[in-house]
């Protein structure tokens, strides 16, 4: 690569590294793994760089990496559960609704395959149109379209069901059990004298 070409690219990376980042806290929820997704899809993009004719697809390629890179590790990943006799206490982060709505999305996201959720990040968040979106996931635009609507229909079906859970576990009511004494079956109900 030539001197011009580095700079163009480090000069490229300086200007648009925080909408790049951005674009990966949207496809991994962690902010480290965000930065790590960045960073390896940047290494990846450096020694291809001369190769993108269009330097103004670049956001576009830098995404596609990204996401190629993220499914890569959600196909790689190890279960890293750990079996434990007690379980850790849930701590509850003192923020405000605008946190707990964004960490509600992010977890109800995980329940997308990746093809769908880089399909809503793209469209919703990044505010990418119907043709942007394709291009960047190299799909057609009908594909975007019926990819979105089915995974729309799962976030809400799945916030749906937890709404409902959360209703259920607040409504369940104490049961006391029935007297037990020579007058009332086991139901708790009176015996007819006979």
């Amino acid at each position: 690569m030539a001197q011009g070409e580095v700079l163009g690219f480090e000069e490229y990376v300086r200007t648009r590294q925080d909408a790049l980042l951005r674009s990966a806290r949207r496809l991994v929820p962690d902010p480290v793994d965000a930065q790590d997704l960045l960073q390896t899809a940047l290494a990846r993009t450096y020694g291809r760089w001369d190769g993108i004719a269009d330097k103004s697809l670049a956001d576009a390629y830098l995404r596609r990496v990204m996401i190629n890179t993220r499914t890569e590790w959600w196909r790689a990943r190890r279960l890293e559960e750990v079996p434990t006799e007690q379980l850790p206490d849930a701590s509850v982060d003192d923020g405000t609704e605008q946190r707990a709505d964004r960490a509600l999305l992010m977890d109800v996201l995980g329940v997308l395959a990746p093809k769908q959720r880089s399909v809503v990040v793209l469209r919703h968040w990044e505010q990418m149109s119907t043709e942007e979106t394709a291009a960047a996931l190299g799909m057609s635009a009908g594909t975007v379209k019926s990819t979105l609507h089915r995974a729309l229909a799962r976030l809400r079906q799945e916030l749906e069901d937890r709404a409902a859970r959360s209703r259920e576990a607040e409504d369940i009511p104490v049961r006391i059990p029935a007297q037990r004494n020579g007058r009332h079956d086991e139901r708790g109900r009176k015996r007819c004298a006979a």
